[in-house]
């Protein structure tokens, strides 16, 4: 199958793109509008941009009616200040009900019941319980496409990790955190690792075998097929 992109609208062409790009990192981006309240939102178009200084990056899409700014956007725009947290298995459900619409007045860590740690530099509140958790400053914001998308780009300044994952070596153990990763509208945990070369063994053993699902769910569902899934990455709470 091959497909011309250009012919493609914005909902058509997300499935693709999610599909293919996978897995991707979530940045679960906690941010805190100009009259003080927080906001959390999972994004999954998030990725590293430099190493000095160390800078992350989010790609944000409009709310579900395709115009309207995300909350997160209008945020990190008005205060220059966002947080990253690392997802793992024990907050996934509150990371899932965290890309609901909610309303702009809403506290987001209260409607998932969430508890909030305390940042050196920035004002935002981030996932206390939360591994690793990165203080970001605003560096730009760049509008991309014809589906005002933007792009931003953030400066870290504090790194939070948990004590135990720090190793004396300077490193993170990540064998030690069940990171939790997105696929096309579902997630997967990220719970084995390897070098390569692999066996011809290995390799033939898991030749043609599809992933297994931990949410018993039927092999091959997607919530892409129903009808609550729209290509603004929001979910139902």
């Amino acid at each position: 199958m091959i497909i011309n992109a250009d012919e493609l609208d914005v909902r058509s062409a997300y499935k693709l793109l999610i599909g293919s790009v996978t897995p991707r990192a979530i940045g679960w981006v906690s941010t805190l509008s100009p009259s003080g309240i927080a906001n959390l939102a999972p994004i999954s178009f998030f990725t590293v941009v430099s190493r000095k200084p160390p800078m992350v990056s989010l790609t944000i899409q409009p709310r579900s009616d395709g115009t309207t700014l995300k909350d997160t956007l209008v945020n990190v725009r008005e205060t220059g200040e966002f947080v990253t947290n690392l997802v793992t298995l024990s907050h996934a459900h509150h990371m899932h009900r965290s890309a609901a619409e909610f309303d702009s007045n809403q506290d987001e860590f209260d409607e998932v019941g969430l508890a909030k740690g305390t940042c050196e530099v920035v004002q935002v509140p981030r996932v206390r319980d939360a591994p690793i958790a990165l203080e970001c400053t605003l560096d730009r914001i760049i509008p991309v496409g014809e589906a005002q998308d933007h792009v931003v780009w953030g400066k870290v300044v504090r790194f939070h990790i948990r004590d135990d994952l720090y190793t004396e070596t300077g490193r993170i153990d990540t064998g030690a955190i069940p990171t939790v990763g997105r696929l096309a509208a579902e997630y997967t945990l990220a719970d084995n690792a390897f070098v390569t070369p692999l066996t011809e063994d290995v390799l033939s053993a898991r030749s043609g075998r599809r992933m297994h699902r931990i949410d018993e769910r039927q092999d091959g569902w997607s919530p892409v097929d129903t009808a609550d899934w729209s290509p603004s990455g929001s979910t139902k709470a």
